[in-house]
């Protein structure tokens, strides 16, 4: 039987266990991941965190992940989100409307000509 190195080895058990943590586990906070779109945070307690989101034309923001959470428009955009295996989403955003949004993994992508600011309450509770 041919033998395998060390690092080989530990390499393929590290491939092995990531296959088996959920998807949701790898997301990444998207304040660290995404910093030129949350720009931002304003209150940050036991209960909530609230965010200031500024996301220009173009702007990819890559997989994080939210707890519930609101999300206030105070401009209007377009904007694609993706979710891990779902197709990508375009949505018109308008001008001070809120919308709640359930917890959530995924990836965003500023697809309009203007830039996107929101105020987003991740709720802890």
């Amino acid at each position: 039987m041919k033998s395998i190195s060390k690092s080989a080895f530990l390499l393929g058990i590290a491939v092995v266990l990531s296959l088996c943590v959920p998807h949701k586990a790898l997301a990444q906070d998207v304040v660290k991941v995404a910093p030129a779109g949350y720009n931002k945070v304003l209150l940050d307690n036991e209960h909530v965190r609230v965010l200031k989101v500024e996301m220009k034309p173009g702007v990819e923001i890559p997989w994080h992940s939210h707890p519930n959470h609101v999300v206030y428009a105070e401009t209007s955009g377009k904007v694609q989100l993706t979710e891990k295996d779902k197709p990508a989403q375009d949505q018109d955003i308008k001008a001070g409307t809120a919308i709640y949004v359930p917890a959530v993994t995924h990836m965003a992508k500023n697809i309009g000509k203007t830039t996107i600011k929101l105020i987003m309450v991740e709720m802890k509770d």
